[in-house]
């Protein structure tokens, strides 16, 4: 285990949901990044592209609208197009606050592949809705092409699987990087979730929960420390109790009893429990993006040991 090797898990109130918003966002996250470089950690970020991937897959379905030259974007596609750019707008804005600190240190966008299983049982139970609102009609079409739609309140949205991820194809690059001193911006969206077929990697119609690949990346890189930052401090149950420091059996037992929404707060518990498991002495912290600094200091946050 690498004692003072990290991945940094960031949700999507890192980013907000428009141009503009991401790179006001992007600056705050770059704080708190750069903070754990201070304390001489080397970093891996992986991230949601939750709005972002939506709004790709959106454009690009309205632009094959107009124009029958062009065809709706595969899912991978779309995950690609979001590595890149919240990659493009984060790397920036890191290398500017290290660079504010007097800090150099390069930092690099790899574009991220994630193998998944074509026969999980996610594949039949699709639960990532994403997309425009469509009409009856237009999600018949869909669903005659072999999609699954779901009805909400104005009418009807895709929803696609979320298969857990198996390997990390680029994680050698990533290790490379981080051993030549460099910060990695990696297997953003949950990576872009792909298929063997041969020789060939074919990309898959599904989201891959970003959470369980950051404990993925953090196991096969070697990581002492996954760091979860999203919009709160600390946990809470479904019972209102705020949740501080767990064991791995305490924290399983509170999965099995079900005190965690399955979207929201269940994945990261999960992934937090299933990298600390993996081998002795690593830790899992889930807390607010602003308090990173105080959460790998253990002063605060959800802390799975």
């Amino acid at each position: 285990m690498k004692d003072r090797r990290i991945v940094v898990a960031l949700g999507r109130n890192a980013f907000g949901e428009t141009f503009p918003e991401q790179q006001k966002n992007v600056k705050k996250a770059a704080e708190s990044i750069a903070d754990l470089v201070e304390l001489k950690y080397q970093i891996v970020i992986t991230h949601s592209n939750g709005p972002q991937v939506g709004m790709i897959q959106t454009a690009m379905t309205e632009f094959s609208r107009l124009d029958s030259r062009y065809t709706v974007a595969p899912m991978s596609l779309c995950g690609a197009m979001s590595q890149g750019y919240i990659g493009y707008d984060l790397q920036n804005a890191i290398r500017t606050e290290l660079l504010n600190r007097g800090i150099f240190k390069p930092v690099s966008t790899i574009i991220t592949q994630v193998r998944v299983d074509p026969f999980a049982k996610a594949f039949q139970h699709p639960s990532k809705v994403i997309g425009r609102v469509m009409s009856k009609e237009e999600a018949d079409a869909e669903e005659e092409k072999g999609n699954h739609v779901v009805q909400e309140s104005g009418g009807y949205r895709r929803i696609i699987a979320s298969p857990r991820p198996i390997e990390i194809y680029e994680i050698d690059a990533i290790t490379a990087l981080l051993d030549a001193g460099q910060l990695v911006i990696a297997a953003g969206g949950g990576g872009i979730p792909v298929m063997e077929q041969g020789t060939t990697l074919k990309g898959a119609s599904a989201v891959i929960e970003k959470d369980y690949t950051a404990a993925k990346l953090a196991d096969m890189i070697d990581a002492s420390h996954l760091l979860i930052l999203t919009s709160r401090e600390q946990l809470t149950s479904d019972d209102g109790k705020t949740l501080g420091n767990l064991t791995v059996d305490e924290a399983i037992k509170l999965i099995d009893e079900g005190h965690f929404d399955p979207i929201t707060t269940l994945p990261k518990v999960d992934a937090g429990v299933s990298f600390v498991s993996a081998e002795k002495g690593r830790t899992a912290i889930i807390t607010k993006l602003e308090e990173a600094y105080q959460g790998i200091k253990e002063r605060t946050g959800t802390i799975i040991k």
